[in-house]
Formats: C-alpha cells, structure tokens, sequence
C-alpha cells in the first residue's frame, strides 16, 4: 500500500503541474495574469527550444540528405551532433503511437516521471517518509527552469533521471545498474562523461589517500577494479555515439564540429562577457547565486563526509564556472537534487514550508511567460509530423 501511495504521488507531482502549464496553451488563451500568450495552442510547447532540433534528429536520424531538403532551419548538418542520439530515438519509438511531436512531448513526461521517481528515493536516505514527500514536491516545481524543462521537448529530464538513478545505485554498490544508467545519460547529453568522471574520483581518491608511495605499486588491487569496470559503460557510451556520427555523418568527431553549441571556453567566468554570443546582456546577477548556491551545497556536502554527491556535484559544479550561456541554470540542474538533499534539513521546517508555498505562483508564472517566448519560429509542420 505505501508503494503504491508512493507512485501515485510520484505520478501526480510529475504530472499535474505539467498539465496546468499546458492549459493556458492548449486553451489559446491571449494573455494569463497579463502575461501575453501564442495562440498557437499546443505548437508554442512543442516549438520551445531545442525540441524542434530533436524532432529534426528523431526523423533524419543524422542523415545528412533528409536534414539539408526536409528541414527549414539554416543550420549545418554538423549542427545536430551535439543533440546526442537516446532522446529522439526514444522520440520515434514513441511516434508510432503518437506522431513525431507528442511523442516528444510523451518522452519528456515519462523521463520527468523517472527523475522525480529516483529522487524520492534519495531523499529517503536523508530525511524521514513525510519531509521525503515534501522534498520531492520542491524537486517537481524548483526551480522554475527545472519545471519548463519537464513541460517542454527537452532530454534534459532524461539526463537528471539518469544522473540520478547512477548516483543511487552507485550508493548502494550495485555497479552494474549504476553505469547502465550513466550509459543512459551518456547517450542522453555529453556532459554525461562528467558522471564517470566524478565516479572515478569517487573511487580512487579516498584510496590514494591511504596508499603510500611504496605501496603505489599495489594500488590497482586496493582499489578492487574488477568491482567497478560496469562504470566503463559511460565512456563506452560516448565512443558509441561517435561511432554513429562516423556512419552517419561521415565525421567521427562531429560532436566537436557542431559550432557553437558546446558553450565551454578555456577562461573560467567568461560568462560575464557580454558580448558572448550565447550571453548577450549584461544582466547576469544572479549567476552570482547559482555559484553562491553551488559552493554552499557543495561545501556542506564535504562537511558531512556525503562523498558520493559531493564529487558529482563538484565536478559538474566545477564545469559549470567554464559555461558561457545564459541559460546558466539549466547547466546547473544535475546539480539541483543534490543541493536539495544536503539543505534537507532547512528545507523541511515550517518556514521553508510557507516560503515554498507562496513561491509557487511565481513559478507557474514564470513558467508560462519563458514557454510563450522561448520558441522557434516554425512556419511549415508539415516535415515534423
């Protein structure tokens, strides 16, 4: 019974308020709390970035020819390969069911469920049965990138469903459902070598400390290597991927060739270049308090000797001061559940409670304003169906 209650709880924080971004849309109501809106119904959630690129890839499958003559965006074939293959893959599975559009819009939902699902897991290791169910209500609305992103085409819930269920089950010693699942946020988004990376870290650090120089020697049998090799799934993932981009664009390192999308430059806090091709304003504050809040968590994560999130939120967290994008906290949401994890125990008292509760309109708004405006300009749909 209390599995139960758990999943349709899950189900419902998942779903819901999706479903109440969407009816404004799906209405074509003009203007919400003054906020204007498309009247093009459900096409605005499905034209929001970059979910019509993912279409482009779910229907091409990287072929060059079908992108070039079917396809309206002015953009290189090489373009695509930095939308890793998994996301619309599971697009055209779902669209002989659905059609290519929704079948996105189905991905997405499902993922969300899995994030939210895996998360509520995690946090019962932290906190008791109760605060984990008002956890995982803050995880589904926050932040309001993190709910857009569920509303919307977008891998990113994959990819934190991913993250996720690997770092659990990396807790729990099962390596082999552990890099199954980073093989699934490899194949989902590239900075899931990032995964295998903290992992590593994870692993071998705490031995290194141990070890002596004269003992070096004896380092690959401390370690116990045998135990972690399923963790090699990642990097083989991402060989994998460019091996695809090989077959299918002619280009084994197509990732590296797609332009500007990989957003990563050599100087850390390029961000506050406001020239920057991805930045273009100089509003960029409360970048200041992403980093602010990511140092925090991390740091109390260190405090409390949680080394498994702790490597993985600092190493994401480390790549995150070399993004020049401003859609800074997306970038930022691997890290999000884990920051709610380590603050559990100032999330779950009345004051937050009520906090939360009266921030939760300002999200819906939020929400609705970014969605009506972050969307690509789509006059043909007919090569999207």
């Amino acid at each position: 019974m209390n599995k139960l209650k758990g999943l349709l709880f899950v189900l419902a924080v998942s779903l819901l308020p999706t479903l109440f971004i969407w009816l404004p849309f799906f209405a074509r109501i003009t203007s919400f709390w003054g906020i204007p809106l498309h009247e093009n119904g459900m096409a605005t959630i499905v034209s929001n970035y970059d979910g019509p690129l993912y279409l482009v890839v779910a229907k091409s499958l990287y072929d060059p020819q079908t992108i070039k003559t079917s396809f309206q965006f002015p953009l290189p074939v090489e373009y695509y390969a930095a939308h890793f293959p998994l996301f619309p893959f599971l697009i055209r599975l779902f669209s002989y069911l659905l059609g290519f559009p929704y079948a996105m819009l189905a991905t997405t939902l499902t993922s969300s469920v899995l994030a939210i699902y895996f998360f509520k897991k995690l946090a019962r290791e932290y906190v008791n049965d109760n605060n984990a169910y008002f956890l995982t209500f803050i995880f589904a609305l926050f932040p309001a990138r993190w709910l857009i992103v569920r509303s919307v085409g977008s891998a990113d819930p994959l990819f934190v469903a991913a993250i996720l269920a690997a770092v659990y089950y990396f807790r729990k010693k099962n390596y082999w459902a552990s890099g199954l699942w980073g093989a699934v946020a490899q194949f989902t988004k590239s900075p899931g070598i990032l995964l295998f990376v903290a992992f590593a870290l994870a692993w071998i650090f705490p031995e290194i400390k141990r070890i002596s120089v004269s003992q070096f020697a004896k380092l690959s049998e401390s370690l116990e290597i045998k135990k972690i090799y399923p963790l090699l799934l990642i990097p083989i993932s991402l060989l994998i991927v460019f091996v695809i981009y090989q077959i299918r664009l002619n280009d084994f390192l197509a990732y590296f060739h797609s332009g500007d999308n990989i957003h990563l430059v050599f100087l850390p806090f390029s961000i506050f270049n406001y020239s920057a091709p991805w930045v273009g304003t100089f509003w960029l504050e409360e970048v200041i308090f992403v980093y602010l809040l990511g140092l925090l968590g991390l740091l109390n994560m260190i405090k409390n000797k949680d080394t498994i999130i702790a490597w993985v939120s600092g190493v994401f967290l480390f790549s995150l001061f070399f993004v020049t994008h401003r859609d800074i906290i997306r970038y930022a949401l691997p890290i999000v559940p884990f920051l709610l994890l380590t603050f559990s125990p100032y999330l779950v008292r009345r004051e937050f409670k009520i906090t939360f509760l009266f921030l939760i309109f300002p999200i819906y708004l939020f929400s609705l304003a970014y969605i009506a405006q972050n969307v690509m300009p789509i006059s043909d749909w007919s090569p999207f169906l």
